[in-house]
This record gives structure tokens, sequence and C-alpha cells, in this order.
């Protein structure tokens, strides 16, 4: 049902306070989108927001974003009442962090990404899982896991900063064989192109 408009100018006065990334005009530019892709959203939800579906093909057609699991991680992170749903709220105040986040909330957003069973930790096995889904293996290479390992176990383990891949740079300061949040943010403060380390989970910078 259409909105009225003090209804719109309540909704984009507290989703502009709440986001706070967004200016007055981008937080009604965001509204009108989610109500196209609401139009594209199964019966289910027509009445409250969009499912999971539809919010993978915009993040892919809009943002170039492809990896399917990564997809499902940000999906459940905007989808803060696990329902299924995204509702124009979880739209407007998600894209916020994952467009315009500061360096703090996307190291927290992306280390959600990664810690696939929400532990707090990222283990080797979820190392594993990521960077298998984010490589590109070639269909002849020779036992591609074994590979994978390698750089599992190689970025839980302490490099020369000049090392030229970047995962290498990650540190497990603890050596328990997995990433704490802590272990995690000294790493990307260190060096900020670690941020996606195991796998493409925000836009590029286009």
């Amino acid at each position: 049902a259409a909105m009225s408009r003090k209804g719109m100018k309540l909704l984009v006065d507290s989703l502009t306070r709440s986001a706070k990334h967004f200016n007055k005009s981008e937080v009604e530019c965001l509204i009108k989108l989610f109500d196209t892709l609401v139009a594209k959203a199964c019966r289910d939800y027509a009445a409250a927001g969009f499912d999971r579906t539809v919010f993978r093909d915009t993040l892919h057609s809009a943002f170039g974003m492809t990896d399917e699991v990564a997809l499902d991680r940000v999906f459940s992170i905007f989808d803060r009442d696990n329902d299924g749903c995204i509702t124009v709220v979880e739209w407007v105040e998600g894209l916020a962090v994952l467009l315009r986040g500061t360096l703090e909330e996307k190291m927290k957003l992306c280390f959600t990404v990664y810690d696939l069973n929400g532990d707090g930790y990222i283990s080797k096995e979820e190392m594993f899982q990521m960077l298998k889904n984010s490589l590109l293996i070639q269909p002849a290479d020779e036992e591609p896991d074994e590979g994978v390992k390698d750089l599992v176990e190689i970025a839980l383990k302490k490099m020369a900063s000049t090392c030229l891949f970047v995962p290498f740079l990650l540190q497990d300061h603890d050596q328990d064989g997995k990433l704490s949040f802590t272990d995690f943010e000294k790493a990307v403060r260190d060096e900020n192109l670690l941020l996606e380390a195991f796998g493409p989970c925000l836009p590029d910078i286009k």
C-alpha cells in the first residue's frame, strides 16, 4: 500500500538518523528501490519486504557481488530478526554499513561473514570453505583442496609485511589455530587490504 506523505517523511527522518551514513535524499532513493524490489518478491513477503533470492540478485547486479556463500552470509547479517525477509529498515541500515561503513563497521561485517558458525572465531575449516569458494581453480589443477589447505596454514603463520599475497599477512596472535576478532582487527588495522582476506564480501570501489 502506498505510504502517506507524512508516513514517508517520518520513515525517512528515522532512517536518516539510524543509518547515519546516508542523507535524506539518498534514504528516499533507497526506499523507492526497496518498494521496487518488494514488487519482485514472492507473495509470502510482499507485505513486509523481500526474500533472499531478490536480495542476492540485487547485490549481484548492482554491486557485482558474486560469491554465493558470502551473499548468503551478508543476507543473514541484514536479516537481523532472522525471519527470511529484508524489511525497509534492515535494507537501509544494512546498506549504510555495506556501502559507507567505517573501517570498524566493515571489519565486524567481514568477520561475521567469515565466522560461519557464529562462535566468535574464524577456524581453519571456515577459512578453507571461504577460500575454496572464492579462489579461481582451474579444472586441470591436481588436488585443489590441498592448495587451499596450504593457504590456510600460511595465513595462520606470522609473515613478513613485505609478502605479496595479502592473506599471508594475517596473524594468529594467540597461536591457537583460529582467528579471534582481536586477531583479525589487529591484522586489518596493520594492513587494510586484509579486510577481505578470506573472500570478497563487500562491493568493489566502483
